[in-house]
């Protein structure tokens, strides 16, 4: 499964700051994830970091 950040995204930036793999980078209007960095934080975290930061629930989903 992979992370995707939806169109709901306000635009934050924490998710960028707080993604250990640097996976997380900034658009013009929202926020990307690059599959080929993100492992989920595993090995970090329980959980994606970036889900459980995020203030806007749903923004950072699984596909």
């Amino acid at each position: 499964m992979s992370l995707f950040i939806s169109n709901n995204c306000v635009n934050c930036g924490i998710c960028e700051l707080e993604c250990p793999n640097n996976a997380i980078y900034s658009l013009e209007e929202n926020y990307a994830i690059d599959q080929k960095l993100c492992t989920e934080c595993v090995g970090y975290y329980d959980k994606p970091n970036c889900q459980f930061v995020c203030p806007i629930n749903n923004v950072i989903i699984r596909i």
